[in-house]
C-alpha cells in the first residue's frame, strides 16, 4: 500500500509499504479522506507536533474510512461499516488514564497514520457514522473533537462577548461551535477579507483585523479569547485584549522557539485565565454526533482536496493551507 511519509529536511515521499491484515481488536480501515493538520505542517518544517518527532513518520491522522476487516478479538465493528477515527491511544491503565485524562497517557502514542491506503487502530478508537454523513466531512471527526475539548475548558456563558483570531480550518470550526453557545457577540480577528466574509457567513456579528480590535478592547469588556493561529504576536495581543474577569484559550500550535510574555500585573489587576488545549480526551463521540445533525458546515471550510503525491507541494508551498482545510484523498468513497 502507498503511504506518505515525513522523512526530515523539508522532505516528503510517497512510499510503498507492506499492507497486512488485522490482527487481536484492531480495525482494518480503507482510508477515504485524511485531512492535513497544523501539526503535520509543524513536522514537516522540523517542529515538533504534539509530540516529539522522530522521522521518518507517516503523515496525517484526521480520517475517515470503510471498514475491511477486523481482528478476531474484535467486537463491535464489521466490514462494509463507515468509520471515523482517533488518531492518539491511551492505555487505560496508567496514573492518568485512571483520573480521566488519556491525553497525559504515560504509554500514548499515534494508533492513526491517516496519509495511508489503510490503518490499524484498535477498536476503541474507532466511531461508527451515519450513512447520512459524508466520509469527507466525517474526516473533520479529530479536530473538531479538539475543538470542543478547548471550549469545555473555558465553559463559555450565555450572553458573552468572545473573540476569536483566525479563520483557518480550526477557527472555522471553532466559529460555529460558539455560535451555539449563546454568545451575543461574537468579532473574529482576521487579516484577509475573503476570510472576513466567510466569518460573518458562518456566525460571526463582526470580523475585523488585529489593528481595529485595539480600539474595539478599549470600549468594551471581552469576556473570552480564543486563538487559533499560534502566533507570538497573535497570543500576546490575545491575552493584552481580554477584559475583566475574562479567560483567554491559546489553542494555536506555538513555535516552541519562540515563547510569549504578557505583563502579569495587567493580567493580575483584570483576574484573568489563560487556558491552553491539548488533544482531545473522551470528546470523538460527541464530534461524530455534531456532523451527523448538520449543525457544522465542513464544505466552507475545505479549500482543496490533493491526492497523497500532491501533498509534497503542498506541504513546501501551503499553497492552499493559508485559505483553509486541505483534504487528502485515498480512496475517495463518498
Amino acid at each position: 500500500m502507498k503511504a506518505g511519509y515525513y522523512v526530515g529536511d523539508y522532505t516528503y515521499e510517497v512510499r510503498d509499504i507492506p499492507e497486512r491484515s488485522a490482527i487481536d481488536d484492531e480495525v482494518k480501515i480503507r482510508v477515504a479522506w485524511c485531512g492535513l493538520c497544523g501539526t503535520d505542517i509543524h513536522k514537516f518544517q522540523g517542529k515538533n507536533g504534539a509530540s516529539v518527532v522522530v522521522p521518518p513518520i507517516i503523515l496525517g491522522h484526521e480520517c475517515s474510512g470503510i471498514v475491511m476487516e477486523v481482528g478476531s478479538k474484535c467486537k463491535y465493528f464489521k466490514p462494509g461499516d463507515r468509520v471515523a477515527c482517533d488518531p492518539s491511544y491511551g492505555c487505560g491503565k496508567c496514573t492518568w488514564c485512571q483520573q480521566g485524562f488519556p491525553n497525559f497517557c504515560l504509554e500514548r502514542h499515534g494508533v492513526v497514520k491517516g496519509f495511508s491506503e489503510y490503518v490499524y487502530p484498535p477498536e476503541r478508537n474507532v466511531y461508527h457514522i451515519a450513512d447520512s454523513l459524508d466520509l469527507e466531512a466525517a474526516a473533520f471527526t479529530e479536530p473538531l473533537s479538539c475543538s470542543i475539548h478547548g471550549l469545555d475548558l473555558i465553559q463559555i456563558k450565555s450572553g458573552k462577548t468572545i473573540v476569536i483570531y483566525g479563520m483557518g480550518s480550526i477557527g472555522s470550526l471553532m466559529l460555529q461551535l460558539i455560535k451555539y453557545s449563546g454568545a451575543s457577540e461574537i468579532i473574529v480577528i482576521e487579516q484577509e477579507a475573503e476570510k472576513r466574509a466567510l466569518a460573518l457567513e458562518l456566525g460571526a456579528t463582526l470580523a475585523v483585523t488585529d489593528q481595529e480590535i485595539e480600539t474595539i478592547a478599549q470600549e468594551i469588556n471581552i469576556d473570552y479569547v480564543v486563538e487559533c493561529i499560534g502566533l507570538k504576536e497573535t497570543m500576546e495581543q490575545a491575552i493584552r485584549i481580554a477584559g475583566k474577569n475574562g479567560k483567554v484559550l491559546l489553542f494555536g500550535l506555538g513555535d516552541p522557539e519562540k515563547p510569549i510574555s504578557f505583563n502579569q500585573f495587567a493580567a493580575y489587576t483584570k483576574e484573568l485565565s489563560i487556558f491552553t488545549s491539548y488533544l482531545n480526551p473522551q470528546t470523538s463521540e460527541r464530534a461524530v454526533k455534531l456532523l451527523e445533525s448538520g449543525l457544522i458546515n465542513t464544505e466552507k471550510i475545505i479549500s482543496a482536496e490533493l491526492s497523497l503525491e500532491e501533498i509534497g507541494d503542498e506541504l513546501s508551498t501551503l499553497k492552499y493551507a493559508r485559505k483553509g482545510k486541505v483534504m487528502v484523498y485515498l480512496s475517495k468513497d463518498h
